[in-house]
């Protein structure tokens, strides 16, 4: 059944060189959106994946809502085109509310598909779509007083879209933790964080009672001489073929359940690398919402 895959703003580019090194055929982008005859495949450059999308041909405004409405209640449109008409389409659906999230609450479990106008008179939707987010577009209600920057915000993202969380009780490892804005929000959640990072943290997260700063590179711990922990996360700034190293030295020594760590891409994009991370058992890939030229690594 035909795809459509939404690509992460700026990075169209990206998805498009993904898709092409996976052998999937691709037809034209409609604004950041690409659609292809192929199956369904996991794209990390995607916010969005439309599976089993349907082209209708529609009359008018009342008929391309009747469509949507036979097909499901929830509905997010991307309208790069046409946005006049989608909106007046959009007014006759259902109300979605894009509900802000609070720190470790999980994304919305409710179906939410997609659609667009290809043609004032032409409908593309997807009732199965991978992102329970519209558009992929996650919004949080910020804290702008506790973190010492807006980096916390992929963590959240991260946990949310994970639908897991460490709650009172987990030990947390945060490599390359300074000025500790991730550290802050495990704290925040209960969880006992270790924070590893030759630069110290931020004042107001050291002063934390439930993290503990360790003044070394994140690169030379050595996994044996820390006890175990249920989250690894890591947002250091790297080459990922070094993250990966990083990485499976963690995996190697089984201390670790949980992963949630940053590729962070200088110049061009390095998919071989990003295809390693998601060829290790148990990975995920995502670019987050809150992601810059990043992808958003996750192991359980």
């Amino acid at each position: 059944m035909p795809t459509a895959y939404l690509a992460a703003e700026g990075f169209e580019r990206q998805l498009v060189e993904e898709l092409a090194r996976a052998g999937v055929a691709q037809g034209e982008l409609h604004g950041r959106l690409l659609v292809s005859d192929a199956p369904a495949i996991a794209a990390a450059w995607a916010v969005n994946i439309w599976r089993d999308v349907e082209e209708v041909p529609i009359a008018s405004i009342g008929a391309a809502a009747s469509a949507l409405r036979a097909r499901g209640r929830n509905w997010a449109v991307y309208a790069p085109l046409h946005a006049g008409r989608a909106k007046l389409i959009a007014e006759r659906l259902p109300h979605v509310s894009a509900k802000a999230l609070a720190l470790g609450a999980p994304a919305p479990t409710a179906p939410l598909g997609s659609w667009t106008l290809l043609a004032t008179d032409r409908l593309l939707l997807s009732a199965d779509c991978t992102s329970p987010f519209p558009n992929g577009e996650a919004r949080f209600v910020e804290d702008r007083a506790g973190p010492p920057n807006r980096a916390y915000l992929k963590l959240w993202e991260a946990l949310a879209v994970a639908r897991a969380a460490p709650g009172p009780g987990a030990r947390c490892l945060d490599l390359g933790a300074s000025p500790g804005g991730w550290s802050w929000s495990l704290a925040r959640l209960g969880a006992s964080v270790v924070a590893v990072d030759k630069a110290p943290l931020d004042p107001r997260v050291a002063a934390l009672p439930n993290v503990t700063w360790r003044g070394e590179s994140a690169f030379a711990l050595d996994p044996a001489t820390l006890a175990t922990f249920d989250w690894l996360v890591c947002d250091i700034a790297c080459y990922p073929a070094r993250l990966l190293t990083l990485v499976e030295r963690w995996r190697a020594a089984g201390t670790v359940r949980r992963f949630v760590c940053t590729l962070k891409f200088q110049g061009a994009t390095d998919h071989a690398t990003a295809e390693a991370f998601a060829a290790l058992p148990g990975a995920r890939l995502h670019h987050l919402h809150h992601n810059k030229h990043e992808l958003t690594l996750f192991i359980s």
